[in-house]
């Protein structure tokens, strides 16, 4: 039995209406993509149970990663496997100041529904995106399908933490000159501005440090900051200025940071690299990632199982596979994976489950947020191919109460879910 179906798309006027909306009153002003609408005019409508499956194995997942961090933040040794800029690895691998304080804690597992079950292709956990659309959007589309519920509101939840009563001032850090990122920020500023928080959007540049302690220059003079929400690519740091400061994102920050840039070390695409070198058990992520290799441990270039990722790929950017990537993209992944194998990683390929969508197939990926290890909801994208890329759609994933009808020809749902009981708890 399928977790996942596609519903019926809104009436044209009504979405439409929707839309506008989008746009005028929630930031979402990047409505398309080159030529292909970013928000998808039908839901995606999860099963209920579904759903507590991917809540139980994303806060399970969460845990197993902020351990596995844990371990690796304390093992200069490991720093080299895991594809860090040079700059960056040496500074954890050499630093003797204690990491930078963390406030609330974000990420993002991305599932997929394949051939053979529930597979996590990664974990978003330096800079998430997708709040505008997972928050917003969705309650949006649940208003206008009666009958369905949401899976809760990530931008909501992710702002009510880092509002605890000692926070009335924070830095909204981004990359200032794209307006994709603006608006991530401005929406989530609006958030904590209800709960009293005085927010400034900022650059990481515009942040000056004093014993640990962020500082931001205002019209009022110099504030000291509460707290400081990131959403600028911890990799990105390094090409600051050194005398911004920018190493306290890392380390030696006393103002709580989220995230702290030190999550760069299992947003890599190496991370499960190191696994069998940590005292951690990661069962779930056993489980649940196809087997990851080193690129010059398996013959990638002539078999077709292995998916080639860069370590610091985002957005599905760069990723090789086979049938899907074009040959020119594939020539210069080759390149680049020869020349420098240590900053990639070749990744089993699994086979997803296309759905029937209003307009033909479609691929999903559902991204689960947790926040401190608590499930906070879901944003997903929707590709008219088997990878998700910066032209995949942001599609609604809303909650169906009444079960979906089998499938044949796709997996099923309870034995997978059994099989993966029974591995955990070995």
């Amino acid at each position: 039995m399928t977790p996942l179906v596609c519903g019926e798309s809104l009436a044209p006027g009504i979405f439409s209406q929707l839309r506008r909306q989008m746009v005028l009153d929630h930031c979402k002003w990047d409505p398309q993509v080159e030529d292909v609408p970013s928000l998808s005019s039908f839901p995606l409508m999860l099963e209920s149970a579904g759903w507590q499956n991917l809540t139980r194995w994303a806060e399970g997942l969460a845990d197993e990663t902020l351990r596995a961090e844990a371990e690796i933040l304390q093992r200069p040794d490991l720093m080299g496997e895991l594809g860090l800029p040079r700059s960056i690895r040496r500074l954890l691998q050499r630093c003797r100041e204690t990491l930078t304080t963390s406030a609330a804690r974000i990420m993002r597992f991305d599932f997929h529904w394949t051939m053979d079950g529930w597979k996590v292709s990664e974990v978003n956990s330096d800079v998430p995106g997708g709040f505008i659309e997972s928050s917003a959007f969705t309650r949006l589309m649940q208003q206008s399908i009666p009958g369905t519920i949401t899976t809760g509101d990530p931008a909501e939840t992710y702002m009510r933490a880092i509002a605890n009563p000692d926070v009335r001032s924070v830095a909204m850090v981004h990359a200032t000159a794209y307006s994709d990122d603006r608006q991530v920020m401005t929406y989530l500023s609006r958030e904590l501005a209800e709960r009293g928080v005085r927010c400034w959007l900022v650059s990481p540049g515009d942040v000056t440090w004093e014993s640990g302690i962020a500082h931001l220059r205002t019209e009022s003079g110099i504030t000291k900051l509460d707290a400081i929400v990131r959403f600028y690519p911890g990799e990105w740091l390094p090409n600051l200025k050194r005398r911004t400061g920018w190493q306290h994102f890392f380390v030696g920050g006393r103002t709580p940071v989220s995230n702290p840039a030190t999550a760069l070390v299992t947003q890599s695409k190496r991370f499960p690299l190191v696994w069998d070198r940590l005292k951690q058990e990661l069962p779930l992520w056993r489980t649940l990632l196809p087997e990851t290799r080193d690129p010059r441990q398996v013959p990638w270039q002539q078999d077709e199982r292995w998916v080639m990722k860069p370590a610091m790929g985002r957005v599905g950017e760069s990723i090789g596979l086979s049938g899907v990537t074009t040959q020119k993209e594939w020539r210069q992944i080759r390149t680049q994976a020869r020349w420098w194998p240590s900053y990639w990683a070749a990744q089993k390929r699994f086979h997803l489950v296309p759905l029937k969508g209003p307009d033909g197939d479609v691929y999903p990926v559902i991204g689960v947020y947790t926040v401190d290890r608590e499930v906070a909801g879901i944003y997903a994208r929707i590709a008219r191919r088997p990878l998700i890329d910066h032209l995949a759609q942001d599609i609604a994933v809303l909650i169906s109460p009444a079960n979906q009808p089998s499938n044949s020809e796709v997996p099923d749902d309870r034995g997978f879910i059994a099989d993966i009981e029974r591995r955990v708890s070995l």
